[in-house]
Order: structure tokens, then C-alpha cells, then sequence
């Protein structure tokens, strides 16, 4: 493809089951990369949606290929809405990563929905999706994707950090881009807030007014994943096997909340050098408490862009990893997920 302007559409449906996020993106290519964020909405899901999703990684091979079908036909007509609502016209193609459903790189699989042909076919337009398989099959972890959009896309930075369902960071490291999840941030957080009535803690509100249980922040921090090396990559498995038996112990939601924030900004810290000038982006940058904690901590070059980055971030990325692979470029770096080379990740599908 020889194209220097690319029209397309991201698509990304996070594990903190906030919505769907599109964002309709032109990309330009002259030399190097820079883009434009033209329509952006996030679709939240309906709680019978967000109840399925929630449950998905219990359920049996047929009713995971069920939920798979539906999904498939809900996204597409998510996507249908948004493309006629703002009467968007030649587009290249839907770049979408689905919704993670399982996600064991130790064992070899990993598994996101709503990325069967049908979504072609429904949308009527070129679709780019499913981006980790190939490279779990390749050895690598399939996570994180974002950071060769940090790259590209916002290398001014010394550190790209994202607070979605997870934190993950990536960064620059002796010639190659090096990235990996930190820790949970809103699948826990989000959970917790639940138990109070809402779905998320407003600007940390909560956990402000919560009280830190110290075993239990030590606890968490001893859990044997902080101490693995990079590349490295967390799911839903592992946050109810490891993360929610501890918090569990603790009786008040606001104090099950302050205790993971102070974890989480202990795990943060211990990454991000305090001199390091920071871009944050993903829900967590909303949470005003989380930056406080950090801040006393000495991460005092946190930056927050505007609010359509902060949300938008990765949807504008998996459009770019999209185009990337329409292009045959690399867009899945051995650096960052371990796999066995660069690769050119994600299956092209055709009304």
C-alpha cells in the first residue's frame, strides 16, 4: 500500500468494561507519523452486556463462541451508528482489537471476541482486527500493543503510562521500545466501587476517605509478578486468582479502594524514575487522588492532555496498528512482548 494518508476508524473495547471507544482518525505519513482525532464517542455498555462480558471467562467453548457471535453483531451495529451518525465516508478500514475474553500467553492462547469475518460483512467495510494471536504464537505475551504507537506517535516523552484496566508503561531503553502491565488499576477499582452503588470512584473520592489496611498493601505488593522481568502481561485470570482474595479480607469498600491505590502507586513508583516526564493517559487520569499519591511520591512531571487523548489514546493507537499492518510494516515489537521477531500482526478481513 502505497497511501500517505490513511482515513480509518479505531475500535477498542478495554477489560474495565467502561464501553466501546471509537474514534474516527486521519493518519499521515511524511517521513514520520502524525495524526488527527476527528469524532470520538465512547458506547457504554448496557449491564446486560457489561454482566456477560463480566462472566465471559467462566463460560464453556460453546457459549464463549455464542457470546462471540453476539458480540460480533453488536459491535457491528455500534459501529454502523457512529459511521452514519457522522456521515463518515471513505474509509479505509475498521481497525478494531475486540474485547478480551481469556488471555494465558504462559499457556499459549489468548482469546478476544468480535473479531470474525462477520464484522466485515455487517460493517460492509475492510476490517483490520485481532492483533495478539499471532503474536502469542510467536512466543511473545500479545501485550501490551500500544507502545509502538508511543513510539511513533508521542516519543517526545520519557514514559508513555496508561491507566485503563491495567497501568502499563513503555518507554525507550537502550535503542529498543520496552513495555510490560505494571499492575490492575480500574478492572479492581471499578469492582470495589460497585460495592458503594457506582461504577467507578469519582476522582478517587472513596479511597480518599478510605483508610489503607498496611498487610494488606504488603501483601500485594509481594505478589510474585512484580518481581518478574519484563516482557510481561497481566489478565483477568490472574487478578481473581491473586488480587481479589486479599482485598476481599478488608470490610468497607472505601478502605478496600484507599488500600489498592496505595498499591497501585506504590508499583508505579517503583518503575518510573522521578525525574521522567510522564505522559498519562486512560481513565485512571481522571482519578485526581491517584495522581496526589503519586505526586507525594516525587512523580511530579505527570502530564494529562486533553481529555479526548486521555480517553481516546488507544483507540487512535489500534488505528495506527491497523494501518501499519495494511502496510506490511511492523507493528508488533519483540522488544516489548518477548515474541521471537518484529512482526506485522493482525488478520484483514473483506466485505
Amino acid at each position: 500500500m502505497n497511501h500517505q494518508y490513511y482515513n480509518v476508524l479505531g475500535v477498542m473495547s478495554g477489560t474495565s468494561l467502561d464501553g466501546i471507544d471509537i474514534a474516527h482518525i486521519s493518519l499521515v505519513y511524511k517521513d514520520t507519523w502524525t495524526f488527527q482525532m476527528h469524532q470520538t464517542t465512547t458506547i457504554p455498555y448496557p449491564d446486560t452486556w457489561k454482566r456477560d462480558l463480566a462472566q465471559a471467562v467462566k463460560l464453556s467453548k460453546a457459549e464463549v463462541e455464542k457470546l462471540d457471535q453476539n458480540y460480533t453483531q453488536f459491535l457491528a451495529e455500534q459501529i454502523n451508528y457512529f459511521v452514519q451518525q457522522h456521515q463518515i465516508t471513505e474509509l479505509l478500514a475498521i481497525c478494531s482489537h475486540g474485547h478480551t475474553v481469556f488471555h494465558r500467553p504462559d499457556l499459549g492462547y489468548t482469546l478476544q471476541i468480535g473479531n470474525r469475518e462477520e464484522l466485515a460483512k455487517l460493517t460492509g467495510y475492510r476490517v483490520v482486527c485481532d492483533f495478539r494471536t499471532a503474536d502469542v504464537e510467536l512466543g511473545g505475551q500479545g501485550a501490551p500493543l500500544v507502545p509502538i504507537g508511543d513510539q511513533l506517535l508521542f516519543a517526545d516523552y520519557d514514559y508513555c503510562l496508561n491507566l485503563g484496566g491495567f497501568a502499563n508503561v513503555s518507554h525507550e531503553h537502550e535503542g529498543n521500545r520496552i513495555a510490560y502491565d505494571i499492575c490492575p488499576v480500574n478492572v479492581v477499582m471499578n469492582k470495589l466501587a460497585s460495592r458503594l452503588g457506582t461504577e467507578y470512584d469519582k476522582g478517587g473520592a472513596f479511597a480518599k476517605a478510605g483508610t489503607p489496611h498496611s498487610p494488606s498493601i504488603e501483601q500485594l505488593n509481594n505478589l510474585p509478578y512484580y518481581q518478574l522481568p519484563a516482557p510481561k502481561s497481566l489478565g483477568m485470570e490472574w487478578v481473581n486468582e491473586f488480587v481479589f482474595p486479599i482485598l476481599e479480607t478488608i470490610d468497607r469498600p472505601q478502605d478496600a479502594l484507599a488500600t489498592f491505590i496505595e498499591h497501585i502507586a506504590d508499583q508505579i513508583y517503583e518503575v518510573l524514575p522521578v525525574s521522567s516526564t510522564v505522559l498519562v493517559t486512560g481513565g485512571g487520569a481522571y482519578n485526581r487522588f491517584l495522581l496526589e499519591r503519586l505526586q507525594t511520591k516525587g512523580l511530579n512531571q505527570l502530564v494529562i492532555p486533553q481529555s479526548e487523548l486521555v480517553e481516546f489514546k488507544e483507540a487512535l493507537i489500534f488505528g495506527l496498528l491497523g494501518v501499519l499492518r495494511l502496510r506490511h510494516a511492523n507493528n508488533c515489537l519483540s522488544s516489548v512482548t518477548g515474541a521471537q521477531k518484529d512482526h506485522s500482526s493482525g488478520r484483514v478481513l473483506v466485505p
